[in-house]
C-alpha cells in the first residue's frame, strides 16, 4: 500500500470533521423538512409526501449490487489510480437501464393508476434516474477518499432542496408534488455540477458493449449480495410503515412517519461518520481493526443511550410547535431506543462485516431479521390491530439485528462484550417503560436514574473515557 493511501487517526478525523459538517447542512434542512413542513401543509398532503420518501428510498435497489460491487473492488484505490475507462463504461451501463426502467414504470403508472397513486408511481419512476446517478456520484467520492468533494455534494443537494422547499412554503404551495419535483432536483443538479471533480468517470471513451457486459456481470456477481444485505436491513424500519399504511388510513400514516422522520434528524450524524469509515477500515492494517472497533463503542454506546434524555424536553417544544401532531410523540417515545441499536449497526457493525467480507453473513442476518420483523408487524397490525405493539417490534427486531451481527464480529477478532449488550438492552427497556408509566418530568427523572445505574455497573469504562479526553486536552 502506498504511503500517501495510509489512514491515519488524524486523517479519520479530519475526514469525519467534513462529512459532519454536510450533515449538519443536512440536518439543518431535515429540520425544515421535518419540523416546518408539516406545520404549513395539510395532513393528507404530507403523508402524500412521506409515501413518496418511503417508496423512493427503494429505487437505489435497482442497480441490482452494480454500485456495491464498484465499492467492494475499488475502495482501497485513489482517484488516480482507478481505471476510468472501466467505471466509466457502467456508469453508461447504469444510466441506460435506468432510462429503461422509469419509461417502463411511468407507462404503467398512466395506464393502470389513477389521481393521487398516479402522481407518486410517476415521480418515483423518475426518482429510479436521480437517485442512482447520485448515488453512483457520492460512491465515487466515498471511495476514493475524496470527502471534501463528497461534503460538497451532500451540502449542494441538500441545499437545493431546502432552497426549493422553502420557496415553495413562502409561496404558499400546499400540493405534495411539488416538495416531490424539489427533492429529484436537488438530486440532479447537485450531481451535474460535481462531474467537474469527476470529468473522467463520465465523459470518454468506454468500453466495446462485450467489455462492459462483463464487468457488469462482474460487479453485480460482486456487489448483489452487500446490495440485499443492506436493503434487507431497510425493510426492519420501512416495512413497519408500509404495513401502517395497509392497516390504517392516510393520517395514522403521516403521523407515524413524521416520528420516524424525527429520528432520522437523530441518525443523520451518525451516517456522517459511517460514510468515512469503511474506506479507512479497508486501509487499516487487519490487526488493528479490533482494538479501533472497541475504541469507538466504548465511547459511541454511553453517548447514544444519554442522547434519549433529549427526547423528553423535546417533546415539550414540539407539541407547542405542532399541537396536531402530539400523537406522533408518543410513538416516537416507543421508537427511539432503535436509534442506539440503528446507529451501532450503520457505524460499526455493517462496516466491519464488510471489511472482513461477510457479506453472505451479512445478507443472511439482515434476512432473517427482515423476515422476523415483517412477520410480526403484519401480526400486529391485522391480528392484534396495535399500532403500540407494532412500534415495540421495530424497537425488538433492529435490536435483535444489531447484536446478532455484533456477535458475529465479536467471533471475528475474539472480543467479548456480553455485559455490554445486557445493560444497553436494560437501559432501552427502561427508557420505553419511563415513558410509558409516567408524566414527562417524572420519566426524565426516572430515565436519569437509570443511565446512573447504568454507568455505575460501567465505571471503569467511564473513567477510561475520562482520562482519555483528558489526556487528548492537555495534547491540544
Amino acid at each position: 500500500m502506498n504511503e500517501t493511501r495510509k489512514l491515519t487517526t488524524k486523517t479519520i478525523g479530519k475526514n469525519v470533521t467534513l462529512s459532519l459538517v454536510a450533515q449538519a447542512v443536512s440536518l439543518l434542512i431535515g429540520f425544515l423538512l421535518g419540523l416546518v413542513v408539516p406545520k404549513f401543509i395539510g395532513e393528507y398532503q404530507y403523508a402524500y409526501w412521506r409515501t413518496f420518501v418511503l417508496y423512493v428510498g427503494y429505487v437505489g435497489v435497482l442497480h441490482f449490487g452494480l454500485l456495491d460491487g464498484i465499492v467492494l473492488r475499488y475502495s482501497q484505490y485513489d482517484y488516480d489510480e482507478l481505471d476510468k475507462k472501466r467505471i466509466r463504461s457502467q456508469f453508461q451501463a447504469l444510466l441506460f437501464f435506468n432510462l429503461f426502467l422509469t419509461f417502463v414504470v411511468s407507462m404503467v403508472a398512466l395506464a393502470f393508476c389513477e389521481d393521487v397513486t398516479k402522481k407518486i408511481v410517476i415521480l418515483v419512476a423518475c426518482g429510479i434516474i436521480t437517485k442512482n446517478f447520485f448515488t453512483y456520484t457520492s460512491y465515487t467520492f466515498q471511495i476514493t477518499n475524496r470527502i471534501n468533494q463528497y461534503a460538497l455534494l451532500v451540502i449542494a443537494q441538500r441545499l437545493i432542496y431546502g432552497l426549493i422547499v422553502a420557496v415553495l412554503l413562502l409561496l404558499g404551495v400546499e400540493d405534495f408534488y411539488w416538495y416531490c419535483i424539489a427533492e429529484l432536483a436537488g438530486d440532479v443538479i447537485s450531481s451535474l455540477a460535481a462531474t467537474a471533480f469527476n470529468k473522467g468517470l463520465y465523459f470518454g471513451k468506454s468500453l466495446t458493449v462485450k467489455e462492459t457486459l462483463q464487468e457488469v456481470k462482474q460487479n453485480v456477481s460482486s456487489g448483489v449480495i452487500l446490495l440485499f444485505a443492506n436493503w434487507s436491513a431497510m425493510l426492519l424500519v420501512s416495512g413497519a410503515q408500509m404495513v401502517t399504511g395497509w392497516r390504517w388510513d392516510e393520517l395514522v400514516f403521516g403521523k407515524l412517519s413524521f416520528a420516524f422522520s424525527l429520528t432520522n434528524l437523530f441518525l443523520t450524524f451518525v451516517v456522517a461518520i459511517g460514510v468515512v469509515l469503511f474506506p479507512a477500515l479497508k486501509r487499516l492494517d487487519p490487526n488493528e481493526l479490533p482494538s479501533f472497533y472497541t475504541k469507538i463503542r466504548k465511547v459511541l454506546s454511553p453517548l447514544l443511550l444519554v442522547a434519549l434524555a433529549l427526547y423528553f424536553p423535546a417533546c415539550a417544544i414540539l407539541e407547542k410547535w405542532l399541537p396536531k401532531y402530539t400523537s406522533s410523540l408518543a410513538y416516537l417515545g416507543v421508537m427511539l431506543p432503535l436509534v442506539v441499536y440503528s446507529s451501532k449497526v450503520s457505524l460499526l457493525t455493517n462496516n466491519y462485516l464488510k471489511a472482513y467480507r461477510k457479506e453472505k453473513t451479512m445478507l443472511f442476518i439482515n434476512l432473517l431479521s427482515a423476515a422476523f420483523g415483517v412477520v410480526a408487524f403484519l401480526l400486529c397490525a391485522y391480528v392484534f390491530d396495535s399500532l403500540k405493539a407494532l412500534l415495540v417490534c421495530i424497537v425488538l427486531t433492529i435490536a435483535l439485528n444489531s447484536v446478532w451481527s455484533e456477535i458475529v464480529v465479536m467471533k471475528v477478532m475474539k472480543v467479548r462484550i456480553v455485559k455490554d449488550f445486557i445493560l444497553e438492552l436494560t437501559v432501552s427497556i427502561g427508557f420505553i417503560a419511563c415513558v410509558w408509566a409516567f408524566s414527562r418530568w417524572i420519566a426524565l427523572l426516572s430515565y436519569c436514574g437509570v443511565l446512573a445505574v447504568y454507568f455505575l455497573c460501567n465505571y471503569q469504562q467511564v473513567l477510561e473515557l475520562v482520562k482519555r479526553l483528558k489526556s487528548r486536552r492537555r495534547k491540544e
